[in-house]
């Protein structure tokens, strides 16, 4: 399957002006109601208003040994980094993604599309939902570099012609979350509005901002108000627990100095009414691993 032309109208346009500008949310946040699905009224409220919501232990302790299990395996395959789809540390040349993993590995592929994770995604999004993106994530101790601040839907809306922001993002940790390993940061509430970055779309720019994220990176004054505004959240948890996040919130992550590693399996659903188009702001799609095209709904 391939990306469609795009006749849809940019509500979000961005990396085309001389100056950052914030734009309002158009649209709902989370579509479902506590009724439809495993969530709550009440943490339907919380990922309304802060753009994302936790969930202590969503996988049994004997899923956990056999994910990091298979974590470790992949990590030390000699074939895994010879693969477009990983992505290793600049300097350490230590694993630092293995991108597609819910179509190359079985172990991950159950996980992605089991019901405990699709319904909560339908609830969240109000329809069938399809993977958009998937990738363990190693941030190796003491060699774990950060990643700026961002929006993801920015880029997927610049890079993979995705029309709205109407896509979650599952981080389901597979090591202890501490505040001093290099944990997700969100500043809560910032889904409500959009930051439109400056610059163009570097040809191939997902090669680089796989490793550590450029063009769509918001300049700092926009990032100290919006700091000043929402805050920011330390996300700590324990292995097996997981986060969901709105697919507009700014969020980051500090590097890893610590002997402690923090892996964790990334899963992106987006909405089947939301399917990708050409790209927004970039002269061609990203591969097929960084941004898929297959809409096929999960979990089935």
């Amino acid at each position: 399957m391939t990306t469609t032309p795009s006749t849809v109208q940019d509500l979000y346009p961005t990396r085309t002006g001389e100056r950052t500008e914030v734009l309002d949310r158009r649209g709902p946040i989370a579509f479902g109601s506590a009724d439809q699905g495993p969530l709550d009224a009440a943490t339907l409220r919380h990922y309304e208003d802060k753009g994302y919501l936790t969930i202590d232990q969503l996988i049994s302790p004997e899923e956990l040994e056999l994910f990091k299990a298979e974590l470790h395996r992949l990590a030390n395959d000699p074939k895994t980094k010879d693969d477009e789809a990983t992505i290793v540390e600049a300097k350490s040349n230590e694993v630092r993604s293995i991108f597609d993993i819910h179509r190359t590995n079985e172990i991950f592929r159950k996980i992605a599309n089991d019901p405990r994770v699709v319904a909560r995604a339908q609830q969240l999004l109000g329809s069938e939902v399809y993977i958009h993106q998937s990738r363990i994530n190693y941030k190796p101790g003491f060699v774990g570099k950060e990643f700026s601040w961002h929006s993801d839907f920015q880029t997927w809306h610049a890079e993979d012609g995705m029309p709205e922001p109407r896509a979650v993002s599952l981080s389901l940790s597979l090591t202890d979350n501490y505040s001093f390993n290099g944990p997700l940061m969100i500043m809560p509430g910032s889904h409500q509005r959009y930051i439109s970055c400056v610059g163009g779309t570097p040809e191939d720019n997902y090669k680089k901002s796989l490793v550590m994220q450029g063009a769509g990176t918001p300049d700092p004054q926009t990032l100290t108000d919006f700091a000043d505004e929402y805050g920011i959240d330390v996300l700590e948890g324990p292995a097996g627990g997981a986060v969901m996040f709105d697919s507009n919130c700014m969020h980051a992550s500090n590097g890893n100095v610590t002997p402690y590693s923090r892996s964790n399996i990334f899963i992106v659903f987006n909405s089947v009414d939301n399917t990708c188009v050409e790209p927004f702001a970039a002269p061609k799609p990203r591969p097929e691993f960084a941004g898929s095209t297959d809409f096929t709904p999960a979990g089935l």
